[in-house]
């Protein structure tokens, strides 16, 4: 065979392979016959082999998988991935209403109702009609690359045969059928069967080797579509246009023109869910005009224009066997229930958390008691209450333990805090590993090289007691690593190393100071500018940051007036991580006069460059449309939806050049 006939034949056998999968898979339609598709992929298969110039990564070949993935690149969302409010009563859906109603100023609104399914929220953006990444949620700005397990997912379309535009990303849920799920389990030994198909499918999706995640047989439903200038002015649009590309979309979803309609929706489901073949768990109600929904737009943490509402949860009875005591890495101490194991929303429920002291006096609970267990949303067990019928009169009073189960520390107990801490920060070991494996994370120095096994292991070998610690570990002690080997020690060196270039707000945040988040370092490490005006700050410094109120200041404080913390943060500095605000890249100015802009469409400078530009001069830089935005700033030559829009809501339409102009002047 030829070269030229190779490509030939390797076009036609993916086209034809292809077709059958679309026809199998999503119309339940089956054209030839087992044999006969296997033989055509094989034959597929070998040719990519003996033509390797030729071998494509949405090859249908892909879809059984082969590759290995021993890191899971990051990512960051081009379009943040949020999450949704939640609601549990017929109140607070008219509530919802309501409050869209006021914000669209007694507009008529429709709205679209779909169901929730309990999956693993995904993102998967194509190129020329090409799948080119598949993405995790992670905590909506930066998710995980899993394209490779991502190509497994037979209803996933690799190459697009519709018109389709340039470059989109659609949004939608992988989930494991309940079918599959049963049938996974059943050919597992007892002790290693899954929880419920929802964990199943987080896990699988972030296996290492894309044939077993083949195996697995996830599926995946989309539900939005996102992209430049894309043609839909409903949402309604946009699932009936994703699913004539060839997208697998759940037809289940409902046009309401009224509240009522929601709620009869929402009635109607409630039972009949329970027949579908996969898990959910509550309705999503979004607004459906896409104009409507930029009018509305966004607070901090989700869309004004949708809502998820969760179904009650389901509740079972079980025995109380006893509490053990879990300790956190700021010495917070939290009860935990072992329950008799009971069957509950899919799930084998054999622990449930007791947060603290006060709930078990609230639930008054005894030892042996016979309790109410509930699934929040049908995910976190609960306890709700106890049998009172069912307690034997001779069972004690629970009592809240004194002294720390890990290290034998008396507990103290804040003034006006419900929880119990155990004081000793620098010699409880939960504590020492706790604060390792919070400075490691993702969202502070970001080391994922380093895991909960290898950090258990430094503290055992006496190679890190405190954060400080890990930037004096040496190759020659990392090789003595159980399961390390000379390119895995490097890697865990060298990942240490790297992260000394977190910006300053991540060091913060890293250290670990109670009640400092991510939002309250960068806070902080705005207004004092570096570590030691943040140490040498009074509380009443503190206090007058914005939101920094005084338990925050005072843990501050308390942490600062600890002379092993002092130490800790001084190694950290000679270590080389970054103790200060770096000087941004623009000369700041106030010249924008805090108007506020939105970017649409493609720029000859990078979009984040313009944006940064902007706020550097005093600019806001606004996601979505709404009437107090000033300024569209867009290239586009030709009338597109934006551009019409801001031309009907009286905005200005700038040019990247008269951006620039006004940037300069």
């Amino acid at each position: 065979m030829t070269v030229e006939d190779a490509k030939i034949r390797i076009d036609q056998l993916s086209e034809q392979v292809n077709y059958y999968n679309q026809k199998y898979y999503m119309e339940d339609k089956s054209e030839i016959s087992d044999l006969e598709f296997d033989q055509l992929l094989a034959e597929l298969d070998q040719l990519e082999k003996q033509f390797p110039q030729f071998a494509d990564p949405n090859s249908p070949t892909q879809r059984v998988g082969g590759t290995i993935t021993k890191k899971f690149d990051t990512i960051t969302h081009k379009y943040r991935m949020l999450s949704l409010g939640n609601t549990y009563s017929e109140e607070d859906l008219r509530d919802f209403d309501q409050r869209v109603r006021k914000g669209l100023e007694g507009q008529e609104v429709e709205y679209i109702c779909e169901l929730k399914f309990d999956g693993v929220a995904i993102s998967l953006t194509y190129e020329n009609g090409s799948l080119v990444l598949g993405a995790t949620r992670g905590d909506g700005t930066q998710g995980d690359n899993i394209t490779a397990n991502a190509r497994t997912i037979r209803t996933l379309p690799l190459k697009l045969n519709a018109a389709v535009p340039e470059q989109f990303e659609v949004r939608g849920e992988v989930f494991m059928s309940i079918r599959d799920f049963e049938n996974l389990n059943a050919s597992l030994a007892e002790k290693d069967r899954f929880a419920n198909p929802r964990n199943t499918t987080s896990g699988t999706l972030k296996m290492q080797d894309s044939s077993v995640v083949a195996k697995r047989r996830l599926d995946c439903y989309l539900y939005s579509v996102l992209g430049e200038d894309l043609p839909f002015e409903t949402h309604a649009e946009a699932l009936e246009a994703i699913k004539a590309w060839g997208f697998n979309v759940s037809q289940t979803w409902q046009k309401c023109s009224t509240i009522d309609e929601v709620l009869a929706f929402v009635a109607k489901w409630e039972e009949e869910r329970k027949q579908l073949p996969l898990e959910t768990d509550g309705i999503v109600i979004k607004v459906n005009s896409y104009a409507q929904q930029q009018e509305l737009g966004f607070t901090a943490k989700s869309p004004r224009w949708a809502i998820s509402y969760k179904y009650k949860a389901e509740a079972a009875c079980t025995q109380l066997e006893s509490v053990s005591y879990q300790v956190g890495r700021t010495g917070s101490i939290t009860p935990v229930a072992n329950l008799k194991p009971v069957s509950l929303a899919g799930t084998v429920v054999k622990r449930a958390s007791l947060h603290n002291a006060n709930e078990i006096e609230r639930l008054d609970l005894h030892e042996g008691d016979w309790v109410f267990v509930e699934k929040g949303g049908e995910i976190i067990p609960k306890i709700t209450g106890v049998a009172l019928d069912k307690r034997q009169g001779a069972n004690e009073v629970l009592k809240f333990i004194d002294h720390c189960p890990e290290c034998g520390t008396e507990l103290i107990r804040l003034e006006g805090e419900a929880n119990h801490y155990c004081p000793n920060t620098m010699g409880c070991p939960p504590q020492i590993k706790g604060k390792v494996e919070h400075f490691i994370q993702r969202k502070a120095m970001n080391i994922d090289s380093l895991g909960e096994r290898t950090i258990d292991q430094l503290y055992q070998k006496g190679l890190v007691t405190n954060v400080a610690d890990l930037y004096d570990l040496t190759l020659e002690q990392a090789l003595e690593l159980e399961g390390f080997k000379e390119k895995s020690a490097e890697n865990l060196v060298s990942g240490i190393a790297q992260s000394k270039a977190m910006a300053f707000p991540q060091v913060l945040f890293a250290i670990g100071i109670r009640y400092v988040g991510q939002t309250v370092a960068e806070k902080l490490a705005d207004h004092f500018e570096n570590m030691d005006n943040l140490r040498a700050a009074s509380e009443e410094d503190l206090i007058a940051v914005p939101e920094i109120g005084e338990r925050i200041a005072k843990s501050v404080i308390e942490y600062f007036g600890e002379p092993k913390n002092i130490d800790i943060v001084e190694r950290l500095q000679a270590a080389g991580l970054k103790m200060q605000i770096e000087a941004t890249a623009f000369e700041g100015n106030d010249r924008l006069g805090g108007k506020s802009f939105c970017l649409s469409g493609k720029f000859s400078t990078k979009k984040s460059v313009l944006e940064d530009l902007i706020k550097a001069n005093g600019g806001k830089v606004m996601s979505s449309f709404s009437k107090k935005l000033d300024y569209l700033v867009s290239n586009a030559e030709k009338e597109t939806s934006k551009t019409k829009k801001a031309r009907e809501m009286g905005i200005s339409i700038l040019s990247e050049d008269q951006l620039q102009e006004m940037l300069e002047n």
